[in-house]
């Protein structure tokens, strides 16, 4: 009981501080205001003109793997004798003072929820490198080397866009693009330009036991790569009213997945508050 209490906080503190650090006068305010769309669109938008090429939106092309998927573990990150998973990281000197408090305490809810352990790189080979590059995009899972997770400073600067990325460089996919996801979700394909169908098309994911999750950071929006303003591309079944998309952070399942990917079972080491 106490446990599921703690849970429930946790998720409404998340709702109430999803957008902190913002500096008062710092010329962002305008261009931080998202507050009225939904993940997919914000991260599409920031994407928009990108030199790279992104799968699904913001995931980078593999180069060292054939698919776009994160089974085994030679693309997670390894796990040290105390049961925590280390990921080393650099920031580039673009970002300012807020902006890297607001990309820390994004990292700090996987410490209080998983063993999941962001921490500035010392001299690992493996590493994430947090760029202020044309856009919102990262890799799946470890790559081997250095990955780029880009957090462009003027339209990816966002609680649940920072751990959207970060949970992709987990070897996450997006939600929407589920084996199972028929039968949560009706992609409406005459809604969506045939040359951007890839986006949609089903991945063979590792479900990890889950039930399919409308309210995880990693699903996308309703209107997402749709070419009719204001019509569906992914209309949730049976129900068509469940918001999909949100932008807060992380769900609970989205917490359960990361947890069960990396066999987070013993967390006597995360010290989020005294339960």
């Amino acid at each position: 009981m106490k446990m599921k209490l703690f849970l429930s906080l946790l998720l409404l503190l998340g709702l109430s501080w999803a957008d902190p650090f913002l500096e008062e006068g710092s010329g962002s305010e305008v261009q931080m205001d998202g507050h009225h769309m939904d993940i997919s669109t914000m991260i599409l938008s920031s994407n928009n003109g990108s030199n790279e090429m992104l799968l699904e939106g913001d995931l980078l092309v593999p180069r060292t793997r054939n698919a776009m998927n994160c089974w085994y573990s030679d693309c997670w990150w390894n796990k040290d004798a105390r049961g925590l998973v280390t990921i080393p990281y650099t920031m580039s000197t673009d970002y300012q003072a807020w902006e890297i408090k607001r990309v820390q305490y994004a990292m700090q809810w996987f410490t209080y929820n998983t063993c999941i352990r962001f921490e500035l790189r010392q001299n690992q080979h493996d590493y994430i490198s947090i760029e202020n590059n044309d856009g919102c995009y990262s890799s799946l899972g470890r790559v081997g080397g250095k990955q780029v997770v880009s957090i462009n400073r003027r339209g990816c600067m966002h609680h649940g866009i920072i751990q959207h990325e970060l949970i992709h460089a987990l070897g996450f996919q997006h939600e929407q693009t589920r084996s199972d996801r028929d039968q949560y979700v009706r992609i409406n394909w005459e809604n969506i330009d045939p040359s951007t169908y890839h986006n949609f098309y089903r991945q063979s994911t590792n479900n990890l036991g889950t039930p399919y999750d409308y309210s995880s950071i990693m699903h996308y929006g309703r209107t997402a790569f749709s070419t009719l303003y204001g019509k569906d591309s992914i209309t949730p079944i049976p129900d068509s009213t469940v918001q999909i998309g949100q932008r807060q952070g992380m769900s609970y399942l989205d917490i359960v997945k990361i947890n069960r990917l990396y066999n987070c079972n013993n967390r006597a080491n995360a010290r989020p508050w005294t339960q």
